[in-house]
């Protein structure tokens, strides 16, 4: 996982852990606010509704005692106001009870209230038709029903009051098992974000300390692209990059070394040359005049290699900046091949070469800078008679291509390893030929060439097979 995945998974867990806390709490006051409104709205309701059911019936107890001893019609309207008056109120006690037995209170006193309310009609009627009763009797009943009705709401009010404290325990133990959990899941939340925030840190300063300790190992010259980080991915591609850096950094250690031991071989031997060879017209030891010509001729050559060499250096340097100006103009590029063909003519007759040239009619007319072309054409049919031995043979090729123009040198030398085909365009990177065939050189020259053509839009590479020669191909757009 990336580093951005890893945060945002772990802000994701830590927002689900505190989002599951927040649901939880959410559940358990939702908990309480219904066994509150169950406290509120059921059981104190039929408190007070059985209190005043107590009341109503009181009420009608004395009403009807007072309308069995003054036979006032207008109590008996009261008496029965004050039952529809405990109608109503029972009607809502019976709606709101929920349990067995509170609707079994209930039942049982609207049974006695039904008996209650009975014996006082008979007796109103009786008192209408003006028919004698037994007083104490009805007195005696309508007390017994008077007694089991308020008996049952007592027990009505003691249901509500247990049913209360049940729920007020449920709640209490609702409260604090939600305290602990909320507690523990905060906890829980809290030393995962810690444990996640130490993870993530570590899973990124560790990396980052590898990646101190490399550069450290860099600036002291240890080039070894030897990290291995595989996580996170950006710290990967970076070590990646790193060991990639440190790999051109060892080849370009390894380049500079070459560059020094190259230079100091290819400066010393000219210097030292020119130094003896001074010393020696000075000192006039040269003798005969045929020997101080051919002296000098020495010096001349070894004053042009030393030339030659700088030229290379800075045409090369000023490649690589983008400092080197390039004149075009639309050439044909048989009379520079002649040209550079005649210059090499004094090497090949020294060596024996034979020097071919396969040149198609027609070529096309090519856009470029000919004393740079010319210079390329040097440097690869140069090298092909280098490396040629004695006796051996050079072939020069040139054809139009669809879209361009195709030059290839080839010659019968020892061949180039597979592994050398793309270094040996690289600055002080020579061609190092199988067996021990073995020529020094400054390593330059293709490399030079490949500047060359790559400004003229083409390209350049080489084919070999060990034993069976070399070939060098560039391909300019025309």
């Amino acid at each position: 996982m990336s580093i951005f995945s890893r945060l945002i998974f772990a802000y994701l867990v830590i927002a689900g852990l505190l989002l599951a806390v927040g649901v939880y709490s959410t559940i358990k006051l939702d908990q309480l606010n219904r066994g509150t409104r169950e406290i509120i709205g059921i059981d104190n309701r039929i408190l007070d509704s059985s209190k005043k059911l107590t009341e109503s019936m009181l009420s009608q107890v004395r009403y009807a005692k007072k309308h069995a001893l003054t036979k006032d019609p207008t109590l008996y309207q009261q008496f029965l106001s004050a039952r529809d008056d405990f109608d109503k109120t029972f009607g809502v006690v019976l709606s709101i009870a929920d349990t067995a037995e509170k609707m079994g209170a209930l039942g049982t006193a609207r049974t006695y209230q039904l008996r209650y309310q009975s014996l006082v009609d008979l007796e109103d009627h009786l008192l209408k038709v003006n028919q004698s009763y037994d007083r104490t009797w009805f007195e005696a009943e309508k007390g017994k029903m008077l007694d089991g009705i308020l008996e049952e709401l007592e027990k009505l009010e003691g249901y509500a009051r247990r049913d209360i404290q049940s729920r007020m325990n449920r709640l209490e133990e609702a409260a604090v098992s939600s305290r602990k959990l909320a507690a523990a899941l905060f906890i829980a939340a809290l030393l995962f974000a810690v444990g996640t925030s130490l993870l993530i840190t570590r899973s990124i300063t560790k990396p980052l300390s590898l990646l101190m300790k490399k550069t450290e190992e860099i600036s002291q010259g240890v080039f070894k692209g030897d990290l291995n980080i595989s996580s996170p991915p950006e710290i990967s591609a970076l070590a990646n990059a790193l060991n990639v850096t440190c790999n051109k950094l060892k080849v370009v250690d390894r380049m500079k070394s070459d560059f020094f031991s190259m230079m100091s071989h290819e400066l010393r031997t000219p210097l030292t040359s020119i130094k003896e060879g001074t010393s020696l017209l000075l000192e006039g030891k040269s003798g005969t005049v045929e020997r101080q010509k051919k002296l000098l001729g020495i010096l001349e050559e070894e004053s042009g290699r030393l030339i030659r060499l700088v030229n290379a250096l800075l045409d090369l340097s000023k490649m690589e900046a983008g400092m080197m100006t390039y004149s075009f103009e639309q050439r044909s590029l048989a009379p520079l091949i002649q040209k550079a063909m005649t210059e090499i003519g004094p090497l090949i007759e020294s060596k024996k070469i034979s020097l071919e040239a396969r040149i198609s009619e027609g070529l096309p007319l090519v856009r470029m800078d000919s004393e740079r072309i010319l210079q390329t054409l040097r440097n690869l049919i140069g090298n092909a008679v280098k490396f040629t031995p004695d006796g051996g043979h050079v072939r020069i090729s040139a054809r139009a291509i669809p879209g361009g123009l195709e030059v290839s040198v080839a010659d019968t030398g020892p061949g180039i390893p597979p592994d050398h085909l793309e270094t040996i365009f690289e600055k002080y990177q020579q061609a190092s030929p199988t067996g021990s065939y073995r020529i020094n050189g400054t390593g330059l020259g293709l490399a030079v060439a490949k500047h060359i053509i790559s400004s003229h839009g083409g390209r350049i590479w080489a084919e070999s097979e060990t034993k069976q020669g070399s070939t060098f191909f560039f391909v300019l757009p025309a």
